[in-house]
């Protein structure tokens, strides 16, 4: 059992208050103590087995009803929508609206401006306060951009493209966004 004594000392601090101290008595004499136990590695121990588990050094034979795809040599680029190929800035969105040109379809507005040769595509996503609530406009946001980046290497000349989301896009997965992003880009002209 221990009890705390309060110890009060006659000196005081630069404020002239004096300290208190907290100090643990045991009420106990010669409290019995225990053996400390430390443990030891276990070097070779395994994971108990599931009854039901095959033994492990046997070679699997293949499935007949499966078909062997061969994966090509080399990987496919990866696919990257940098901040340097967004458009962010109020001026860029107006020069795109001023001097490109425009078409709606299902569920966005695409407005384009074409760049010259050499230049990387660009993309501006507006969603208006119309659409629904911050998660629904963000959803919306993430479901063209990602539209964008998929698709971004299928240009037949680089553009700063302008992607205004409309009230339909509320509530549609990627895919139906991708196939109204497709259609509108190449009734366009703007895929190969």
């Amino acid at each position: 059992m221990l009890i705390s004594a309060l110890r009060l000392t006659g000196f005081s601090s630069a404020k002239g208050a004096n300290q208190i101290y907290e100090t643990p008595v045991s009420t106990v004499k010669n409290p019995a103590q225990t053996a400390t136990r430390i443990s030891r590695p276990q070097i070779h121990q395994e994971r108990p087995r599931h009854v039901a588990q095959s033994p492990t050094r046997r070679t699997q034979t293949p499935d007949p009803g499966l078909i062997r795809v061969f994966m090509p040599a080399e990987t496919p680029k990866r696919l990257r929508l940098r901040r340097a190929a967004r458009l962010s800035q109020q001026r860029d969105f107006a020069r795109v609206r001023r001097l490109g040109q425009q078409l709606a379809l299902g569920c966005l507005i695409a407005n384009w401006h074409l760049l010259p040769d050499g230049a990387a595509p660009r993309l501006g996503v507006v969603t208006s306060r119309r659409i629904g609530g911050a998660v629904v406009r963000s959803r919306a946001r993430r479901l063209l951009r990602e539209s964008f980046r998929q698709h971004q290497n299928e240009f037949t000349q680089p553009v700063e493209l302008v992607l205004v989301a409309r009230n339909s896009i509320a509530g549609k997965n990627f895919a139906q966004v991708e196939k109204d992003f497709l259609a509108a880009l190449q009734r366009a002209g703007l895929f190969k």
